[in-house]
């Protein structure tokens, strides 16, 4: 009764602090011009922001790289004028879109931790699908909105679904294969220099 409890609680409290989905559809026109294929293998990317301060995780997001590559930001403020976004999938993700994009996070107050993971052609594709399908994703709901869709992927079943970040990066990190590391700025105000050190947890 009291977990019962505990959980609407904390529904209600990430409703409340969070709001409505608000949905954005590039044209058609826009979304071919800036597709952009990467020549390196299958992958899935997630993406933790993590307070400094508190340690707390902050955002997710999921890079997957399929026959396309695409940014999976659910519920973020991220926007950039070469990569166009459908509900929250950002398309022409070239590494200078995703430079930004890690950039765009990393600071003196926040790090971002990467862990990236080698999977099948069918994995990645059925990732592709599931992220343009999802919809655009109500505040607070990053977390919950990428452990949703990767519980849906053969081989992430381990994946637990839920509304915090870092809970979703332990567990995408204990899955065979993947490499992990944190990237760091220490520029507060312009916020660029990506500066990156290997993991050593």
């Amino acid at each position: 009764m009291r977990l019962a409890v505990f959980f609407a609680f904390l529904i209600a409290l990430l409703s409340g602090c969070g709001g409505p989905a608000e949905p954005v559809w590039a044209p058609d026109a826009e979304i071919q011009k800036r597709a952009y294929s990467h020549s390196g293998p299958p992958e899935i990317t997630l993406y933790t922001v993590v307070s400094k301060r508190s340690g707390s995780g902050a955002h997710s997001g999921l890079l997957i790289n399929s026959t396309e590559r695409i940014l999976f930001d659910p519920a973020g403020t991220f926007k950039l004028p070469f990569a166009p976004e459908r509900n929250d999938v950002h398309f022409g993700i070239t590494d200078r879109a995703l430079a930004v994009y890690i950039d765009y996070h990393a600071r003196e107050s926040f790090d971002v931790i990467e862990q990236r993971l080698t999977v099948t052609p069918e994995q990645a594709a059925l990732a592709a699908r599931l992220v343009k399908s999802y919809g655009a994703v109500p505040k607070a709901q990053c977390s919950l909105s990428i452990t949703r869709i990767l519980r849906q992927i053969p081989g992430f079943e381990s994946i637990s679904t839920g509304y915090f970040p870092k809970r979703a990066r332990a567990e995408f990190g204990a899955l065979p294969g993947v490499r992990e590391r944190i990237i760091t700025d220490d520029d507060a105000d312009k916020n660029h220099n990506v500066l990156i050190r290997a993991s050593t947890g």
